[in-house]
């Protein structure tokens, strides 16, 4: 009665289904998977450093990636919006519609905050503060004033004040006083005048 049953039709039918269902099922996913993970494509990465991220993004599509601005920098020698560097780099081998991070060109450079040194100290404190906050400095411009003492500070031409953002690669001007302090003037008065008496002084 029992081998009746297993040997059955319906039974036999039933397994048969089952067996069916599961080899379908196995290939299935077997497919779905290497279609999924695109198995077997290597799309090597294309340089897209040094043009606009536009473009960037246009000829990465075309290789079946996606291009994501996810930093920006800057570099004087290079147009505002191109590309300073991707990652991955270059040559790398990835699969498609693998996202490629760009950084891009800001424009805009690292800005340095000027210290309260016009009329505040002399020029050689000054050069040191502003040298050790990684500022530039240029040439030197002299005017009537308190000799050695910094009058004024300037960058790119325009007096500039403590407090304003500088940026890191323009040089600054300290505007300095060239004329004689109290004492020496008086020092030289008092030579002046003994000269004048045709007195000898000992130096």
């Amino acid at each position: 009665m029992i081998f009746k049953k297993i040997l059955s039709p319906v039974v036999w039918g039933n397994c048969l289904g089952m067996l069916l269902f599961i080899v379908l099922a196995i290939v299935g996913a077997w497919y779905g998977t290497k279609s999924y993970t695109n198995h077997g494509e290597i799309i090597e990465v294309p340089n897209v450093t040094r043009i606009h991220h536009t473009d960037a993004a246009l000829l990465l599509e075309q290789y079946g990636l996606i291009a994501v601005v996810a930093d920006s920098g800057h570099n004087r020698n290079l147009a505002v919006g191109s590309v300073l560097m991707q990652q991955p780099k270059p040559g790398a081998e990835v699969k498609s519609g693998r996202k490629i991070y760009l950084t891009v060109n800001s424009g805009k450079g690292p800005t340095l905050t000027l210290p309260d040194i016009a009329d505040n100290c002399d020029v050689y404190e000054a050069e040191v503060r502003l040298r050790a906050m990684g500022f530039k400095l240029g040439p030197k411009e002299y005017v009537e004033g308190d000799k050695d003492w910094v009058i004024n500070v300037k960058c790119r031409g325009r007096v500039v004040n403590a407090g304003d953002k500088i940026p890191a690669e323009a040089p600054i001007v300290l505007v300095v006083g060239n004329s004689l302090t109290e004492d020496e003037q008086w020092a030289q008065d008092s030579i002046e005048a003994a000269m004048q008496d045709g007195e000898d002084y000992e130096f």
